[in-house]
């Protein structure tokens, strides 16, 4: 018996949040699509195909690096990319359909559906039972009915089909039709489905806070780590200063290889920190011309990179900047609000504030200016 796999990951993961789309995030490490391809692999999966946006295509490549995949484009709908990822599966005579946003799928899983296809089904999904108690609301969120759970439950993936009934099943759908998954697709076709026990692993990361939960569901030990950082640039000709993002009038400009955004550059170096990834200075030399001028949002998101990298999460920023000019008090909101925007974070979590040395020492003589930065992160132990 020959088997395969595909995956969907053509869609764009809005609701999560973040810079990339879902399944290209790290979870606990690596990133969120590797994990089911790693796991199909393991249980011996011979083919598998990831049905992707076209603008993704080299995130899927460094995402899957080292694994033997085939990328297919996928659709505008779930249905289009399946349909799209049939043809490049060939004729296996099992195919197993599974969501790049459920990381948590364990080979006991992939074993169990394929033991109710050799049973005699058209196709399998994995499914939970519901225990809250359900009810119906209009859309003023008033409850209009009760809902007996009792033969409901929660589907899962990856859905696994006999080859042959999956492939007619979607030879015979109009060209525009659009299901919710694949079991509606071969039992509209006619196809007995069943379901064996889900696992509460192989929950669906939709929303930002899926991802610490499901870090902790799979067993992850995570403990608390704090860095700082301290930067300091000196005044030279100019009439603008950049802080953390931001640029402010000034009658000065400050001096430094890249751009001179202390601010920025202590919370770099706090981040590293956290990680125990050495300094700003080791990773972007200033000796390094490529880094003469440039913009220190680069060296933040290269440390948030080098975090979801780690498994770590950066849960709070505080920084502190010192100087008797500019002022930073009508700029502060605007600071917290670009440092939160690349860190990923609520501005909630990102604190920027301002003071000076009462007029002592080289600040005080407003020869430059300094920062200090503090970095929370959540870690794999």
């Amino acid at each position: 018996m020959t088997r395969a796999a595909l995956v969907v990951a053509a869609g764009r993961g809005d609701r999560v949040g973040g810079d990339i789309p879902k399944q290209y995030r790290y979870l606990l490490g690596k990133p969120v699509l590797r994990w089911s391809v790693e796991t199909l692999r393991a249980a011996g999966v011979e083919k598998i195909a990831v049905a992707i946006a076209p603008e993704h295509a080299d995130l899927c490549r460094a995402a899957t690096d080292g694994l033997d995949v085939a990328m297919v484009l996928g659709g505008a709908t779930r249905t289009a990319s399946v349909t799209a990822g049939l043809q490049a599966l060939g004729s296996a005579d099992l195919i197993h359909i599974h969501d790049a946003a459920r990381p948590g799928l364990s080979p006991a899983i992939i074993r169990s559906l394929e033991t109710a296809i050799e049973q005699g089904g058209a196709g399998a999904a994995p499914a939970l039972p519901i225990s809250d108690s359900l009810r119906r609301v209009n859309g003023d969120d008033a409850i209009v009915d009760d809902v007996d759970r009792e033969a409901l439950v929660r589907v899962q993936t990856p859905q696994t089909f006999r080859g042959d009934a999956l492939r007619a099943a979607y030879a015979a759908l109009a060209q525009d039709a659009s299901f919710s998954d694949d079991l509606a697709v071969v039992r509209a076709h006619g196809g007995l489905c069943v379901t064996v026990r889900g696992d509460a692993r192989l929950m669906k990361l939709t929303y930002p806070e899926d991802f610490q939960l499901l870090e902790r569901i799979m067993g992850g030990d995570r403990i608390v780590c704090v860095g700082n950082g301290v930067d300091a640039h000196r005044f030279g000709d100019g009439d603008f200063v950049t802080l953390c993002g931001v640029q402010i009038p000034h009658t000065k400009g400050l001096v430094g290889h890249s751009d001179a955004d202390a601010g920025w550059h202590a919370l770099v170096d706090a981040i590293l920190g956290a990680l125990g990834e050495g300094d700003i200075g080791a990773h972007f030399p200033p000796s390094d011309p490529q880094w003469r001028g440039a913009d220190s949002e680069r060296f933040l998101r290269r440390a948030v990179q080098l975090a979801d990298a780690a498994g770590a999460r950066i849960v709070h920023v505080d920084v502190t900047l010192l100087c008797e000019r500019p002022k930073i008090g009508p700029h502060r909101e605007r600071m917290r609000q670009r440092t939160a925007d690349v860190l990923g974070l609520p501005i909630e979590r990102v604190s920027v504030k301002a003071t000076t040395t009462e007029r002592m020492g080289f600040l005080g003589r407003e020869e430059g200016l300094a920062a200090q930065a503090t970095a929370t992160l959540d870690r794999p132990a």
